[in-house]
């Protein structure tokens, strides 16, 4: 049978980890978390579990979680957020993947909670996720903060059954705070990559994202929260473009390292 390592990002994580932890019993041959210097319970809730618990500073999403797989004993790896879990059928599928792994990587689907409901539309669903693959073919890339799992050419997948369940946000208070530290990054990173803001850009892309996902994507079928997802998602839009003019207008030098390390979310891309 071939063996799995389990790694995890955390920072402030005393809600999440406990749950995200338990999912990973049976499956997971090795926990590793490294964590980005916590001020809450998270790295008491680790020790309960008898991770591996490593300490290391944040200057990525994507530096971060290569670094993190570099720590792993093994080559077969399972990432997750500390906001994720394994659903029963998902664990069912990575079992016998590890009595037969036959491929460089595997993809299943993210289902996202929020506020205590489930999110079936908005292109939150089905969310498809590179997220077991062995880390001699390839690595994380992307723009921070949309990390993405990139394979090597000519690596071969396949698609697992069985959800990834999400916990996003537990208050829509909670998800705007959110936003507002997510979208400074996105501006950062934009700046840096020599992305401009015209007004025009402004005004029609978070009318854009909202069409796109309340209607196109048929968030309505989610009824309030897909209203309150629509025109916050929107908002995101908005504000990463404006804040980007501002430190454009500011003269903010293109370059810089990103102090806070917010959850991940798809608000705004």
């Amino acid at each position: 049978m071939n063996k799995i390592s389990a790694v995890i990002i955390t920072y402030n994580e005393e809600r999440n980890i406990g749950r995200c932890l338990e999912s990973l019993r049976g499956v997971a041959d090795e926990i590793v978390v490294v964590d980005s210097f916590s001020k809450d319970k998270t790295e008491e809730i680790c020790q309960k579990y008898g991770v591996r618990f490593i300490k290391y500073k944040f200057e990525g999403h994507i530096e971060q979680k290569n670094w993190a797989a570099a720590q792993a004993a093994y080559d077969h790896v399972l990432s997750l957020d500390a906001d994720e879990a394994l659903s029963d059928e998902l664990k069912s599928s990575i079992m016998e993947v590890k009595d037969s792994w036959k491929y460089d990587g595997y993809y299943f689907n993210r289902l996202t909670n929020y506020c205590g409901q489930w999110i079936r539309h908005l292109g939150w669903y089905p969310d498809r996720k590179l997220r077991l693959w062995d880390r001699r073919k390839g690595s994380w890339q992307g723009n921070n903060p949309h990390d993405k799992f990139l394979l090597q050419a000519g690596s071969t997948t396949h698609f697992l059954k069985g959800d990834l369940l999400h916990y996003s946000y537990y208050s829509i208070r909670g998800h705007i705070d959110q936003v507002n530290k997510f979208t400074d990054i996105g501006a950062a990173t934009a700046l840096r990559n020599g992305k401009s803001a015209p007004l025009l850009m402004i005004v029609l892309n978070p009318l854009w994202k909202f069409f796109r996902d309340y209607v196109v994507k048929l968030g309505f079928l989610d009824g309030y929260y897909g209203l309150v997802i629509s025109v916050i998602s929107a908002q995101a839009t908005f504000l990463k473009y404006v804040k980007l003019r501002e430190l454009i207008m500011n003269g903010t030098t293109r370059g810089g390292s990103e102090q806070s390390r917010p959850r991940r979310d798809k608000s705004e891309e």
